[in-house]
């Protein structure tokens, strides 16, 4: 059965009607009909994107998607004879202020409901076999399979799904999540909040709603304190049996895939992308937009900025192959001994 989503959507609106609400230009097609937002590799003809980073030029080129906000410097690249471009001066705050049209309650976080229907709601489908403790909220439309445990002081989101066998430990919060089946899930993780996602600018700092959500796949075990951001148009993903240490940050749309090991202190940046089996070690992190390859691993304290080959070692910061990196370390113990100097 395919989810209701988190945020009720306006709309559609004319290409026309969407330029002159953002101040742009239309080129195009001015007609079309546009229903949603989403990224330019899975819009579709009843969809708008934007470009604001021309790493992603080539994805423009081949899009199918209806329209598209782009810079003036960019707009000839739109393929018009399928996109209309909508041309507009920032595309990335634009697409910010697009995103609060076509999902208008967007900006807040949908956790419990406008009622006070109390701590477990009623419309809430909660199979025989699963226990509640005292102090746990359950919202409106929420799901949770049977043999599932929820903690004093846990919070089932709105419309948050949760499969069976699962723990959600106490105080730890789910909104705008779908977890599989068990999932253990520590004291005090916070999933499914809003991403880091701000267009910035010298007029300030305009938010950009986060529409998308968090899958958790089967048998993942998230740890204490640990923190995990929505999507912003994509989902973000945990893949199945991936382990997640406790105080570890994923941020928005990134992709982790299956038996992961991420270590404690460990952090991902957004849209960053692991392949299966991918190891962590404590107080790791990757920059944004990146690869790491099925099997590779992080020393601790690595840092990594650019995509990782699968099976590679890396070690240091910026990140390198593991054994450079001890070599480097070996000449400089080398250096600093050899120096001669005292206190």
């Amino acid at each position: 059965m395919q989810h209701a989503g988190f945020f009720e959507r306006s709309g559609p609106f004319a290409t026309a009607d969407i330029a002159r609400h953002l101040a742009g230009e239309c080129r195009g097609d001015a007609t079309r009909s546009i229903a949603d937002v989403k990224t330019l590799a899975t819009a579709g003809p009843e969809d708008i994107s934007f470009l604001s980073n021309r790493r992603y030029v080539r994805e423009l080129e081949v899009t199918t998607a209806g329209a598209c906000l782009v810079a003036p410097a960019i707009a000839e690249r739109v393929p018009l004879e399928r996109t209309t471009a909508i041309v507009v001066e920032d595309p990335y705050r634009s697409f910010a202020e697009l995103l609060g049209l076509f999902y208008p309650g967007s900006e807040n976080s949908r956790v419990y409901g406008d009622n006070d229907e109390g701590a477990i709601a009623s419309s809430a489908l909660i199979e025989e076999g699963v226990t509640i403790e005292p102090g746990a909220i359950i919202a409106p439309e929420a799901q949770i399979g049977s043999g599932t445990r929820v903690c004093s002081g846990a919070v089932i989101g709105y419309r948050c799904t949760i499969g069976r066998d699962c723990q959600i430990g106490p105080r730890a919060t789910l909104i705008h999540t779908l977890v599989g089946n068990r999932v253990r899930i520590h004291p005090g993780a916070t999933i499914g909040q809003d991403g880091f996602g701000f267009a910035m600018s010298a007029k300030g700092h305009r938010k950009v709603p986060q529409i998308g959500r968090v899958i958790i796949q089967d048998d993942v075990e998230i740890g204490a304190n640990t923190t995990i951001d929505r999507g912003a148009l994509n989902d973000t993903i945990v893949g199945e049996g991936t382990k997640i240490d406790n105080l570890v940050q994923i941020g928005h749309n990134v992709v982790i895939g299956r038996h992961c090991v991420i270590v404690a202190l460990s952090g991902i940046a957004g849209s960053a992308e692991l392949g299966n089996f991918v190891v962590m070690a404590g107080k790791s992190g990757t920059a944004g937009h990146l690869k790491i390859g099925d099997g590779a691993q992080l020393a601790g304290t690595c840092h990594v900025i650019g995509d990782v080959p699968a099976g590679a070692r890396m070690g240091g910061t910026p990140g390198r192959p593991y054994r450079q990196w001890l070599r480097e370390q070996a000449a400089i113990r080398r250096l600093g001994e050899g120096s001669g100097g005292g206190d």
